[in-house]
């Protein structure tokens, strides 16, 4: 997931931008993680983007390197214990990313993703944070964003942030039995009472970085 916040973080602040993450765990703790980026509204613009050597200072990354990218992190996830079908569809014509991999634990979930990016990074940026951001126990589902994302998004210049308000980050969490109580008061339950989904602008997140934190409990096995 981190290997596309390169992509995220320099597109964002130029186009409007559709980010979902999508989570499905079993009762036995384990399950499968989506993730997608969706750039599709504002693809000229980010051809404009790529075509510039730097943008504010910052290196735009070739279509090659963020493939070469990517594709070093599928292979170094496939690799850690816990984690399996991993699989990452490109789209440069459209500018559509989808990453997904099925995990034992949701421990395991998370360490895989940090010791994937840990072995790639080169700066502070991409570095793993030191932390988790979601917790399980079988019962209950504790979602909390992390510092890292926190900082970065509070870091953002007046003219990037007006950029935001177009931007749209939905998260859903989905479970084998019903969910009897979830403490986000924006979130939303599915009409079979097995899935959460929490919606928020990407600039109403960067005034508050916690609206997708969510504590989410399911009925008794």
């Amino acid at each position: 997931m981190k290997v596309f916040l390169c992509i995220v973080i320099l597109f964002s602040l130029y186009s409007c931008i559709e980010i979902s993450d999508d989570i499905t765990i079993h009762n036995d703790g384990s399950g499968t993680f989506r993730y997608k980026i969706n750039l599709s509204e504002s693809k000229i613009k980010v051809n404009s983007i790529l075509a510039l050597d730097s943008i504010d200072g910052k290196p735009v990354p070739s279509i090659a390197q963020i493939s070469s990218k990517v594709n070093e992190f599928v292979r170094l996830l496939d690799a850690q214990a816990g984690i399996s079908n991993v699989l990452v569809e490109e789209n440069y014509t459209d500018f559509i990313f989808k990453f997904s991999c099925d995990f034992t634990s949701i421990k395991q979930l998370q360490d895989a993703i940090r010791l994937s990016i840990a072995q790639i990074s080169k700066d502070k940026l991409t570095s793993p944070a030191d932390q988790y951001w979601l917790s399980w126990d079988g019962n209950t589902l504790t979602r909390n964003i992390p510092s890292y994302l926190t900082q970065q998004i509070k870091s953002y210049k007046i003219q990037e942030v007006e950029l935001l308000k177009e931007g749209v980050y939905t998260s859903i969490a989905r479970f084998d039995r019903p969910v009897v109580s979830f403490q986000n008061k924006t979130a939303t339950l599915s009409k079979n009472q097995m899935a959460v989904m929490v919606r928020a602008n990407t600039f109403a997140l960067k005034e508050n970085q916690h609206l997708l934190d969510n504590t989410i409990t399911l009925a008794p096995k």
